[in-house]
């Protein structure tokens, strides 16, 4: 049964959603991931979309479902950073983390979820981050972000929790990433001596969550945010 459905991840070019895509590839899914430029991994369809553009999502869900068929499990992944101290940050670095990050979601959401109310099953996971909850210095954009994603799924499973969808939150810490590798030698210790894990996590121990929460197994659980943080949020 498993091997027959289609999941979309979108940003599937790099860091973490390559991991997912990689990950459901594994395990036999039919795979497909947007992205802006590069592509996915083996065996994945790539479509170039963009989230802040509904047209290009019109047409890249279109291009998925007529090579794949209907998407049962949908990753939204696709993220950006504009990190900046609340007082420097500009409207434009708070509105396009916004746009990107939360109005994305909504829109890739929202054009999945009818695919997902006619089979009669659907998995809508959500990359949030440990700082939607913990919060974080410099980050006041994309922690409020990714705090909004907890409240989407919360209002998505109220509405549609009875149509065998289930909609979470996967709220990863420091990954080991391209993004995390430029933080620097110093930054980086700091940032792990705070982790009781000591060590950041790699991409594919996200990705292995992530594929549960979209499993049968995980058929229960909706509205959650299940951290995947080696511990740093905890209480949170």
């Amino acid at each position: 049964m498993q091997s027959t459905r289609t999941v979309l991840i979108t940003g599937g070019n790099r860091g973490i959603g390559f991991a997912i895509a990689e990950e459901f590839i594994a395990s036999g899914y039919q795979v497909a991931v947007t992205a802006r430029s590069g592509s996915g991994p083996v065996g994945a369809m790539t479509v170039i979309a963009d989230v802040t553009n509904s047209e290009s999502l019109d047409a890249a869900i279109a291009a998925v479902e007529a090579e794949l068929g209907p998407i049962s499990i949908l990753v939204a992944n696709a993220g950006i950073t504009k990190d900046t101290l609340l007082l420097r940050m500009s409207d434009e670095e708070f509105e396009s983390v916004v746009d990107t990050n939360l109005n994305g979601v909504f829109r890739i959401v929202k054009r999945v979820i009818k695919s997902m109310l006619k089979q009669k099953f659907g998995r809508v996971i959500l990359i949030g981050s440990v700082v939607g909850l913990l919060g974080s210095a410099g980050q006041v954009n994309y922690s409020s972000t990714k705090s909004a994603l907890v409240g989407m799924a919360r209002s998505i499973t109220r509405e549609i929790g009875a149509k065998n969808i289930t909609a979470n939150v996967v709220a990863p810490g420091f990954i080991d990433t391209d993004m995390t590798a430029e933080l620097g030698e110093d930054l980086a210790k700091s940032y792990r001596e705070r982790i009781p894990a000591g060590r950041f996590a790699s991409p594919s121990e996200v990705a292995k969550v992530v594929r549960w929460i979209a499993s049968d197994e995980a058929s229960y659980i909706s509205g959650a945010v299940i951290p995947v943080d080696g511990g740093l949020g905890m209480g949170h």
